[in-house]
């Protein structure tokens, strides 16, 4: 039961110099610092961390200074505690989440006056990257076990396309694809194959590739620009 946590966070913010008491208002705890006006402090309980949780001190936050999320920490580490979404998710909205262990020990996972996530301008720099190279809108959003038409996917497939009609030197294909010859030397899915030095030619995976990912596409040289522009 939740009560089974009340007695480890009623100690453990009366420790931090709180008057605390339980169900108040719908509130699971409540604890009042002693200035005047006094600091008041919402903490809701729950078994496991969990988007109930989140949103019962989403309810809570207008009628309070700080708001705390406790819950049970589980045993394994598998335990919404451990995920860094959810951590991040609480630093965001401005919310403390403290975990208590089997014998009753209490530990501050993430503090309200956490700092907020620093931007990940790598990942972010890559979103825009793809988002600006990929040609038109191929994917639709929400799929997650269908290969993806990657910016990448179409300049190989653009490739493809025109070594359909024979070996083709890497400068042939530069008009269309400015990094065909990288492409082609990575040969990341296997549609193609050197035939001699500085040539190419395509292998039955990239038959099967032009077939699967273009069928609209016209045998001709013309569908390539289709792909690249």
């Amino acid at each position: 039961m939740e009560t089974a946590l009340y007695l480890p966070i009623k100690r453990f913010l009366e420790t931090a110099g709180y008057s605390v008491k339980g169900e108040i208002e719908g509130c699971d705890i409540v604890a009042l610092s002693e200035d005047e006006p006094p600091l008041v402090v919402i903490c809701e309980l729950k078994l496991r961390f969990n988007l109930e949780l989140i949103l019962q001190a989403v309810d809570r936050a207008a009628a309070s200074d700080e708001v705390w999320l406790a819950a049970r920490v589980s045993a394994k580490g598998k335990g919404r505690e451990g995920d860094r979404r959810f951590r991040n998710l609480c630093r965001r909205l401005g919310f403390g989440m403290l975990g208590v262990s089997d014998n009753g020990h209490v530990d501050v996972i993430v503090s309200p006056d956490a700092p907020m996530p620093r931007r990940n301008t790598r990942k972010r720099s890559r979103l825009v990257a793809e988002h600006r190279r990929r040609k038109g809108d191929p994917t639709s959003g929400g799929g997650s076990r269908a290969p993806i038409m990657t910016a990448y996917r179409q300049q190989a497939l653009a490739c493809a396309q025109a070594l359909r009609h024979g070996p083709l030197r890497p400068r042939d294909l530069r008009p269309a694809t400015p990094n065909a010859a990288k492409i082609l030397l990575n040969n990341v899915y296997g549609w193609f194959e050197r035939v001699d030095r500085g040539i190419y030619t395509l292998t039955p995976a990239g038959v099967e590739a032009i077939e699967r990912w273009c069928p609209q596409l016209a045998d001709d040289r013309s569908a390539v620009l289709s792909i690249s522009e």
